[in-house]
């Protein structure tokens, strides 16, 4: 995926150059040359990352990033002539990620960029290893279920039953779902085998075999887990 920049720079022949010199290198650039033009535009449609000039006409860049800062989390570095240590500092307290002073080399600011956008990409959280529903604990790590700390002893098949129910307890689980992610091919429509599995998982978990309300069915559609009656 290209990552989308935005350059906010007033001198045209600088800000072509480095737009011409950062498409070679695979980023998609919009250029804008005005403080407050470049604010509106940011604003209305965010990029991947934000590239400021410090001295900006109708609003300067640190003001730019200030405006920014109040509703984007987006990464802005900051690119200026000034030299003077306070306005780095400045520039930080802004909101800047980081902060390159002129004249730049092409190389160091795609390098900057680069580091900027990975340490600004998404995280994904690992899928959680247990699930707790009142005093009902289940550890997928080493596979332990208690129910108001007395041990479950479930067999491997039925541990996995519940924990397909379990991550999406309150929903309804379909039968065509659990024998997909329990057997590995499609439900169709004859294999009994699932429900034999419920039907002993309920039992351990002392629910009612004549009218089940902790392992629900829900006819014609699947199975659902109750969260809050344990």
């Amino acid at each position: 995926m290209v990552a989308e920049l935005v350059l906010i720079e007033d001198d045209k022949e600088l800000a072509q150059w480095l737009s011409d010199y950062l498409s070679t290198k695979g980023f998609s650039v919009r250029l804008y040359h005005d403080g407050q033009d470049g604010l509106e535009h940011v604003l209305a449609s965010p990029p991947d990352l934000v590239i400021l000039d410090g001295m900006l006409p109708s609003l300067d860049g640190f003001e730019v990033c200030k405006q920014l800062r109040l509703s984007l989390s987006t990464p802005i570095l900051m690119l200026t002539a000034r030299d003077e240590e306070i306005d780095e500092i400045i520039g930080l307290e802004m909101g800047a990620d980081d902060y390159l002073k002129k004249p730049v080399r092409g190389r160091l600011l795609e390098t900057r960029i680069k580091a900027l956008l990975r340490r600004h990409q998404p995280q994904h959280q690992a899928p959680k290893a247990t699930l707790e529903f009142g005093t009902l604990y289940i550890n997928k790590e080493d596979r332990n279920v208690t129910l108001a700390k007395q041990p479950v002893n479930l067999s491997s098949n039925e541990f996995d039953a519940l924990w397909v129910l379990a991550s999406k307890a309150g929903q309804i689980v379909t039968r065509d779902e659990l024998t997909k992610a329990l057997r590995g091919f499609d439900y169709d429509g004859f294999d009994r085998s699932i429900d034999l599995r419920i039907s002993r998982l309920r039992k351990k978990l002392g629910d009612d075999g004549q009218d089940p309300f902790k392992i629900k069915t829900v006819w014609g559609k699947g199975y659902q887990l109750a969260k809050d009656v344990w």
